[in-house]
């Protein structure tokens, strides 16, 4: 699904594309509706500066044992290349 946002909305918030996907992904995370791997590709950023980002703005990141097992699948699915 693409998202069009018109072009005076973004030329009223003087946000880059950039700035403005940063700032919907914090907003989505904050309300726990993006995981953080969702949430930092949806800001095209590196988790790692994403949670920079979070912790700039003095947002906890919060990580559950559904995100924890998920992770280790990852791990062990990555070990299996």
């Amino acid at each position: 699904m693409s998202l069009v946002i018109p072009d005076e909305v973004v030329q009223t918030t003087r946000m880059s594309e950039a700035e403005l996907s940063q700032e919907i992904a914090v907003l989505l995370f904050q309300k726990e509706r993006l995981t953080l791997g969702q949430a930092s590709q949806l800001a095209r950023i590196s988790q790692l500066q994403f949670q920079h980002l979070l912790s700039s703005r003095q947002i906890s990141v919060h990580y559950d044992v559904t995100e924890f097992e998920e992770d280790l699948k990852t791990l062990r699915d990555l070990n299996r290349l």
